[in-house]
């Protein structure tokens, strides 16, 4: 089952305030970009942002779990009314993120 278009754009409309925020068609599903960065997805209409210390510490309660079948757990995000919360969590987790990509080059 593929999301929906529609609760798509919300979700990137909610972590807004993270940057810009860009959604790719990926495999029937959508990938989440923030200022480039690659941050989470969206499958079957629901949100799963990359595991990082950064990310689960903002919140502690969302359970990990893999977004598809072989997948790495990520933080699973059922609430995606809370934008002020999204957005913190975007803007940690790609901060978090960017900082890997250095390190590891």
């Amino acid at each position: 089952m593929s999301s929906n278009a529609d609760f798509v754009q919300y979700v990137a409309d909610q972590c807004s305030g993270a940057g810009e925020v860009v959604t790719r068609k990926m495999f029937g599903e959508y990938g989440l970009y923030c200022d480039g960065i690659f941050f989470g997805v969206v499958c079957d209409d629901k949100l799963f942002v990359k595991s990082t210390e950064a990310g689960q510490a903002l919140v502690p309660e969302a359970p990990l779990r893999p977004a598809y079948e072989g997948a790495k757990p990520s933080i699973y995000i059922e609430e995606v009314d809370d934008r002020d919360m999204l957005s913190a969590l975007v803007k940690a987790t790609c901060l978090a993120l960017s900082y890997y990509k250095k390190a590891k080059r």
